[in-house]
């Protein structure tokens, strides 16, 4: 196994609320920060499974809960879908792609306020910012199927639902 360098940060949050570092709650965390993609609790167990093959999908919710109120990790919600796990503490929000589900983290700029305006005296503690689109790979996809289908210029006018239809096929 690789050496995580964001292991002592995974300590040191544990250990600082009493938590026991159980090896169980150590393969999860390794999990998330080997590869950053927002997986579900499903995904998150079935790749802890593959290094520890006796964990449980309940402990990997324990895990991933203890985690969440430890601010190890973000819970990431996008409409009804199973909630997603991100590693990446700083301020950032997330895209989601409509094409393909893939979420991606988007990066603000160091000012939580610019680029919002806010009512006279509001202070931003925190936020929570989701856009939705297409990736570029969809949007590519998109593009290319509607110039086979109709090279018009009508065809750029045509909502991205209908546009959509084309990477189902």
């Amino acid at each position: 196994m690789k050496k995580n360098s964001s292991i002592p940060a995974y300590e040191s949050a544990m250990g600082r609320d009493g938590l026991r570092l159980t090896p169980q709650r150590r393969q999860v965390y390794e999990v998330l920060m080997d590869k950053r993609d927002h997986p579900t609790a499903t995904e998150v167990f079935l790749r802890a499974q593959k290094r520890m093959p006796s964990i449980s999908l309940a402990t990997v919710y324990n895990c991933l809960e203890t985690m969440v109120g430890n601010g190890l990790v973000k819970a990431v919600h996008v409409d009804r879908a199973p909630t997603r796990f991100c590693a990446n503490l700083r301020e950032h929000g997330h895209f989601h792609c409509a094409g393909c589900g893939q979420i991606s983290d988007i990066e603000f700029s160091d000012s939580r306020e610019q680029g919002w305006t806010l009512p006279a005296g509001f202070l931003v503690t925190q936020h929570d910012v989701s856009l939705r689109g297409l990736c570029s790979e969809c949007a590519t996809s998109v593009k290319t199927a509607s110039a086979k289908d109709s090279p018009s210029k009508d065809s750029k006018k045509r909502p991205v639902s209908q546009q959509l239809q084309h990477l189902k096929k």
